[in-house]
Protein backbone atom coordinates (compact mmCIF):
# COMPACT_ATOMS: atom_id res chain seq x y z
CA UNK A 1 0.00 0.00 0.00
CA UNK A 2 1.19 3.53 -0.96
CA UNK A 3 0.57 7.03 0.70
CA UNK A 4 -0.42 9.78 -2.07
CA UNK A 5 -2.23 13.56 -1.62
CA UNK A 6 -4.70 14.12 -3.28
CA UNK A 7 -3.63 17.50 -3.86
CA UNK A 8 -1.08 16.21 -6.01
CA UNK A 9 -3.56 14.65 -8.30
CA UNK A 10 -6.97 16.77 -8.45
CA UNK A 11 -6.86 20.23 -8.43
CA UNK A 12 -9.58 20.54 -6.59
CA UNK A 13 -7.38 19.52 -3.82
CA UNK A 14 -6.45 23.06 -1.77
CA UNK A 15 -4.95 21.24 0.87
CA UNK A 16 -2.99 18.52 1.07
CA UNK A 17 -4.84 15.97 2.14
CA UNK A 18 -3.24 11.90 2.17
CA UNK A 19 -4.77 8.34 1.77
CA UNK A 20 -3.97 5.16 1.72
CA UNK A 21 -3.91 3.23 -2.19
CA UNK A 22 -2.97 0.30 -3.21
CA UNK A 23 -0.06 0.33 -5.68
CA UNK A 24 -1.71 -0.20 -8.89
CA UNK A 25 -3.86 2.83 -8.59
CA UNK A 26 -0.89 4.68 -7.39
CA UNK A 27 0.65 4.07 -10.21
CA UNK A 28 -2.36 4.43 -12.33
CA UNK A 29 -2.78 7.76 -11.15
CA UNK A 30 1.32 9.09 -11.51
CA UNK A 31 1.01 7.48 -15.40
CA UNK A 32 -2.27 9.61 -15.73
CA UNK A 33 -0.10 12.54 -14.15
CA UNK A 34 2.44 12.18 -16.69
CA UNK A 35 0.35 11.45 -19.59
CA UNK A 36 -1.23 14.64 -18.98
CA UNK A 37 2.38 16.19 -18.62
CA UNK A 38 3.97 15.16 -21.86
CA UNK A 39 0.78 16.05 -23.98
CA UNK A 40 1.09 19.46 -22.42
CA UNK A 41 4.63 19.48 -23.38
CA UNK A 42 3.55 18.42 -27.00
CA UNK A 43 1.05 21.25 -27.39
CA UNK A 44 3.45 23.61 -26.29
CA UNK A 45 6.78 22.96 -28.24
CA UNK A 46 3.87 22.34 -31.32
CA UNK A 47 2.38 25.64 -30.60
CA UNK A 48 -0.78 24.53 -30.57
CA UNK A 49 -2.61 26.54 -28.48
CA UNK A 50 -6.18 26.66 -30.70
CA UNK A 51 -9.63 25.28 -30.10
CA UNK A 52 -11.85 23.61 -33.07
CA UNK A 53 -14.38 25.37 -32.08
CA UNK A 54 -13.10 29.18 -33.82
CA UNK A 55 -16.98 30.60 -33.61
CA UNK A 56 -17.97 28.64 -36.74
CA UNK A 57 -19.17 25.43 -34.43
CA UNK A 58 -17.23 22.92 -35.82
CA UNK A 59 -16.23 21.62 -32.63
CA UNK A 60 -20.11 22.09 -31.44
CA UNK A 61 -21.00 19.53 -34.45
CA UNK A 62 -18.24 17.21 -34.21
CA UNK A 63 -19.45 16.30 -30.72
CA UNK A 64 -23.15 14.20 -29.77
CA UNK A 65 -25.45 16.43 -28.22
CA UNK A 66 -28.75 16.61 -27.07
CA UNK A 67 -31.37 18.19 -29.10
CA UNK A 68 -32.93 21.36 -27.57
CA UNK A 69 -36.96 21.27 -27.87
CA UNK A 70 -36.92 23.77 -30.51
CA UNK A 71 -34.56 21.69 -32.84
CA UNK A 72 -37.17 18.50 -31.88
CA UNK A 73 -39.97 20.44 -33.28
CA UNK A 74 -38.32 21.75 -36.23
CA UNK A 75 -37.20 17.88 -36.51
CA UNK A 76 -40.67 16.94 -36.65
CA UNK A 77 -42.59 19.38 -38.79
CA UNK A 78 -39.75 18.97 -40.93
CA UNK A 79 -40.57 14.88 -41.04
CA UNK A 80 -44.16 15.52 -41.24
CA UNK A 81 -43.78 17.51 -44.83
CA UNK A 82 -41.76 15.17 -46.16
CA UNK A 83 -44.19 12.31 -45.18
CA UNK A 84 -46.99 14.33 -46.10
CA UNK A 85 -45.09 15.36 -49.91
CA UNK A 86 -44.23 11.80 -50.23
CA UNK A 87 -47.75 10.44 -49.57
CA UNK A 88 -49.22 12.40 -52.16
CA UNK A 89 -47.02 10.56 -55.02
CA UNK A 90 -49.32 7.64 -56.82
CA UNK A 91 -48.25 4.54 -54.92
CA UNK A 92 -45.92 3.31 -57.50
CA UNK A 93 -43.76 6.20 -57.77
CA UNK A 94 -43.93 6.85 -53.88
CA UNK A 95 -42.78 3.31 -53.49
CA UNK A 96 -39.23 3.72 -55.70
CA UNK A 97 -38.72 7.24 -53.86
CA UNK A 98 -39.30 5.54 -50.58
CA UNK A 99 -37.04 2.64 -51.82
CA UNK A 100 -34.20 4.66 -53.67
CA UNK A 101 -34.19 7.64 -50.61
CA UNK A 102 -34.86 5.90 -47.28
CA UNK A 103 -34.14 2.38 -47.97
CA UNK A 104 -30.96 3.46 -50.23
CA UNK A 105 -31.59 1.09 -52.99
CA UNK A 106 -30.46 1.58 -55.99
CA UNK A 107 -32.21 2.30 -59.34
CA UNK A 108 -30.75 -1.43 -60.79
CA UNK A 109 -32.10 -3.55 -57.56
CA UNK A 110 -35.54 -1.61 -57.51
CA UNK A 111 -35.53 -2.52 -61.22
CA UNK A 112 -34.84 -6.14 -60.52
CA UNK A 113 -37.41 -6.48 -57.59
CA UNK A 114 -40.19 -4.98 -59.37
CA UNK A 115 -39.59 -6.74 -62.88
CA UNK A 116 -39.07 -3.57 -64.70
CA UNK A 117 -36.72 -1.42 -66.75
CA UNK A 118 -33.75 0.60 -64.86
CA UNK A 119 -34.80 3.59 -66.75
CA UNK A 120 -38.33 3.26 -65.90
CA UNK A 121 -37.30 3.64 -62.60
CA UNK A 122 -34.81 6.54 -62.69
CA UNK A 123 -37.84 8.96 -64.21
CA UNK A 124 -40.44 7.58 -62.15
CA UNK A 125 -37.69 8.48 -59.30
CA UNK A 126 -36.93 11.72 -60.49
CA UNK A 127 -40.51 12.68 -61.47
CA UNK A 128 -41.62 11.97 -57.86
CA UNK A 129 -38.35 14.31 -56.56
CA UNK A 130 -39.62 17.20 -58.74
CA UNK A 131 -43.82 16.88 -57.51
CA UNK A 132 -42.42 16.42 -54.12
CA UNK A 133 -40.99 19.42 -54.10
CA UNK A 134 -43.83 21.23 -56.32
CA UNK A 135 -45.76 20.09 -53.06
CA UNK A 136 -43.61 21.78 -50.27
CA UNK A 137 -43.50 25.20 -51.84
CA UNK A 138 -47.26 24.77 -52.39
CA UNK A 139 -47.36 23.80 -48.86
CA UNK A 140 -45.19 25.54 -46.53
Amino acid sequence: MTIINLRDFYYWYTQDEYIEVSDDVAEALRASVRSEAAYTERARYNKAYYSLDADDGIEYSACLHELTPDEVLELKERFCRLWNALNSLPEIQGRRVDAHFILGMTYREIAKAEGVDKSAVRRSVLSGIAQMKKYLRKNP
